[in-house]
């Protein structure tokens, strides 16, 4: 189904549905049997891919054996993308990685060393990269603290507004907010607009962390963001409150297909 690319088939929901979920499934909370059933439940709400990866744990033979039971429970419907932690959160099963520089880390490791490190692997995986950038917004939770991040104070969407034209000049095909898995709440509508604004019509833009009801799922997606990640909410929520998020994502964006 993705022979064209995952990217083409993101292009392709944008479309028709202008804007999508996309549930994320830490293989090292949510273990093999679980993550496979909480992707079903997702396909069957109504998200458009699966992310998996997490900021620690997510490698190896579990990683591998979790993207693999996956696939076989949504069937091939939607791609499962990698979402990766660090360079161990590759695997050759997945239909494509987001290929990650977090921009505001203040280590270099995170915003050059990782990706040398990554490419030969990626290569040889054949495993299709998304040219992603990654940016943190308070609190930024485990993966701003593992990532040694300067994240971006929430009331400054100037900065972060900022950082996705630097994406945008640097060639990303992606850009990504996260205010870190579990947060208390999603980063303002205020600061996605302006990110949305400053990534114009040449990158996607994704919005993650804090987002668990569907008032803010649309909020989200009401301020310009092309999609919303949804992790902690959906691996506690029942299949109807994990539909009532997609079908709000899919309400507001159609207002704009």
């Amino acid at each position: 189904m993705f022979h064209n690319g995952v990217m083409r088939y993101y292009r392709e929901v944008l479309d028709k549905d202008g804007a999508m979920l996309f549930s994320l499934i830490d293989p090292d909370k949510l273990f093999l049997e679980k993550g496979a059933k909480v992707a079903k439940q997702s396909l069957e709400a109504g998200a458009d891919a699966i992310l998996v990866g997490g900021s620690i744990g997510a490698q190896g033979t579990l990683l591998d054996e979790s993207v693999r039971m996956i696939k076989d429970a949504i069937g091939g419907t939607i791609p499962v993308v990698l979402y990766p932690g660090n360079i161990s959160g590759l695997s050759p099963f997945a239909d494509a990685v987001y290929f990650m520089h977090m921009l505001n880390s203040r280590d270099v490791y995170w915003l050059s060393t990782a990706q040398i490190q990554a490419a030969p692997v990626v290569a040889r995986m054949k495993i299709e990269a998304i040219p992603t950038t990654y940016v943190i917004i308070e609190p930024g939770r485990a993966v701003g603290w593992i990532g040694n991040a300067n994240a971006v104070p929430r009331e400054r969407g100037d900065l972060a507004a900022a950082c996705a034209l630097a994406a945008r000049y640097s060639g990303s095909k992606v850009v990504i907010t996260d205010a870190g898995s579990g947060a208390p709440q999603p980063a303002p509508a205020s600061l996605v607009s302006m990110v949305a604004k400053a990534c114009g019509n040449d990158m996607m833009y994704f919005n993650a962390g804090g987002v668990r009801t569907p008032a803010q799922a649309a909020e989200c997606i009401r301020a310009g963001a092309h999609g919303i990640h949804v992790g902690n909410a959906f691996e506690a929520s029942s299949p109807a409150k994990i539909k009532a998020i997609a079908q709000a994502v899919k309400k507001e964006g159609r207002k704009r297909a």
